[in-house]
């Protein structure tokens, strides 16, 4: 089912409070009139976030209404706001409720536009992050890497994937896979988070992961994530194909062939005074670029920075 994304739906009483709020920044709210009108909506349309009124009911509790938006399963990343008196909020077991945040009465217009706001920023963050890293996914990597060019700022960026991942996945399954791929996450940011000024990591799916950092950084970046990943690779392996160097499985025709030990490639793109991007789809084509000159050596972990923009 497609759906498109609004704001906010709430089910609330205080209707003009939450209009006035809403509209003093831009943003559209869905008013429902009981919760078999809230849950036909969140059908038709997903929002950036939910409110509901822990003290309004028509017929069943606002809790009733909570727990049945959480069993539709395209919303469980969507942010839920509840509002509440003082008494309420001391009555509630947060560990049986499923939400995000919460505003008290008596309500501050002032306090619920900056909620408001930060559930929105939340719902974007959230519904964007890949599944298995939780690492910030396409949509933040685009907004990111426009800002900086837009910013006219320094920046090197990586693209870096696995060789051989497909074969292993086949050889092993995916939940072996999976474990790959979060190890390579975690080598990731923990070696860019170590690095100052503005650094950032997104997983763009699969094997294929980004990392932005100052230009500076970015070689000796490259050469601890080639260290550190062909130190732990070999654990992934069980010992018989480690003793063969090898492992038998299917390419991508289909046909039975023998693949070595993954390796990890990376693809280095600087925008700097010696050469700067216009646009987000420009780095994209040069690390594309970039990324077959990698693969040519594949049999070994490795790295190629941009020659354009780059001297030894």
């Amino acid at each position: 089912m497609e759906v498109s994304k609004k704001d906010f739906f709430l089910f609330v009483k205080d209707r003009h409070f939450f209009q006035t709020c809403l509209g003093k920044i831009g943003l559209r709210g869905l008013f429902c009139q009981d919760e078999k009108e809230l849950i036909e909506n969140v059908y038709n349309e997903i929002p950036e976030g939910i409110v509901i009124d822990l003290e309004l009911t028509f017929g069943v509790s606002a809790e009733y209404v909570l727990k049945s938006i959480k069993k539709i399963n395209f919303l469980l990343e969507v942010p839920v706001l509840i509002v509440c008196s003082k008494g309420k909020l001391a009555q509630l077991d947060f560990g049986k409720l499923d939400i995000d945040d919460f505003l008290v009465r008596p309500l501050e217009e002032v306090i619920c536009i900056k909620m408001l706001e930060l559930i929105k920023t939340r719902s974007k963050r959230t519904l964007d992050a890949n599944p298995l890293t939780k690492l910030p996914g396409n949509t933040s990597i685009i907004s990111k890497i426009q800002t900086l060019i837009e910013e006219k700022k320094d920046f090197a960026l990586g693209y870096v994937d696995l060789n051989y991942f497909k074969a292993y996945n086949d050889r092993y399954g995916f939940l072996r896979g999976d474990e790959v791929i979060k190890m390579l996450a975690r080598i990731l940011v923990n070696l860019v988070n170590q690095i100052p000024g503005d650094s950032f990591v997104g997983h763009i799916g699969g094997d294929d992961f980004v990392f932005i950092v100052s230009p500076m950084y970015a070689q000796n970046l490259a050469r601890q994530i080639i260290s550190f990943f062909d130190e732990i690779i070999p654990s992934f392996y069980d010992e018989e194909d480690l003793q063969l160097g090898k492992i038998t499985s299917k390419d991508r025709q289909g046909k039975v062939r023998e693949f070595p030990i993954m390796t990890v490639g990376i693809a280095i793109v600087l925008n700097t005074d010696k050469y700067r991007f216009r646009h987000y789809g420009e780095v994209a084509r040069v690390a594309a670029e970039l990324k077959k000159f990698v693969k040519k050596n594949r049999h070994i972990s490795s790295y190629i920075i941009d020659r354009r923009s780059y001297q030894e």
